[in-house]
């Protein structure tokens, strides 16, 4: 996934009613940007930090800057647009290379299923059962090297799971892909403390067959694309 504009670095003041921030430019200047995430977003809101914004000349945006990126310690980076992942996931899949789903030829995006749901994605493909896919941002880190999701009390992500959990009991596969949107982390798990009931859906999901895989990106100001595989603790 490559940046439509080349992005410009600048510092945050303050983020604010979920989709907005104050940031400051470094020609001093300070601006509205928009923020794509509407979570907590703990440990990447704090005042002064290294940000990455991508402008646009939209005259049908009101706001003229994109918040894309953080610049974490020694050298990481962490993506904080929640829209990101399944276009770099999407291109991972037609390109074959998430191993769990690279014998699928067809990937068709936004499929309706459950209940007045649409599946992030469904692979099909000759003499295969179809694959319902589902795909979650990560970026909560509050142990060095360990990603967690969610940030942040999801009963729509609680709900993902029991549609999942239905489709393999139709004799689908089901996956649910977590996508960590930072370069600091060698590790995947839920947090359980945060949302206790998405956790124990996801231990029911798992149990009913639903397959639970995570990914990490590579990341820079230019692209952010699928990396590598990363172990997915979950309780036994």
């Amino acid at each position: 996934m490559k940046f439509k504009t080349p992005l410009i670095r600048a510092h945050l003041e303050r983020r604010y009613k979920r989709f907005l921030a104050d940031v400051t430019l470094a020609d001093g200047s300070t601006h509205v940007a928009h923020c794509p995430n509407p979570g907590a977003m703990t440990g990447l809101k704090e005042q002064g930090l290294p940000i990455w914004l991508e402008p646009n000349d939209d005259p049908r945006k009101k706001l003229k800057y994109g918040w894309r990126l953080a610049e974490l310690p020694d050298g990481h980076w962490a993506g904080i647009d929640t829209s990101l992942p399944n276009r770099i996931v999407e291109e991972a899949l037609r390109a074959g290379h998430i191993a769990e789903l690279a014998q699928y030829s067809n990937i068709r995006p936004e499929v309706k299923y459950g209940t007045k749901s649409r599946v992030d994605f469904l692979a099909t493909g000759e003499g295969l059962p179809d694959a319902y896919t589902e795909v979650k941002n990560v970026h909560l880190c509050r142990a060095p090297g360990v990603a967690e999701f969610p940030d942040s009390v999801t009963a729509r992500g609680a709900k993902h799971l029991d549609e999942l959990s239905a489709m393999v009991s139709a004799g689908h596969r089901a996956v649910m892909i977590y996508l960590v949107q930072r370069t600091d982390c060698s590790t995947f798990k839920l947090a359980d403390d945060i949302d206790p009931h998405y956790a124990a859906r996801a231990q029911a999901a798992r149990e009913a067959g639903v397959e639970m895989i995570c990914y990490d990106t590579d990341i820079s100001t230019e692209t952010i694309t699928l990396n590598q595989p990363i172990p997915v603790n979950l309780p036994p």
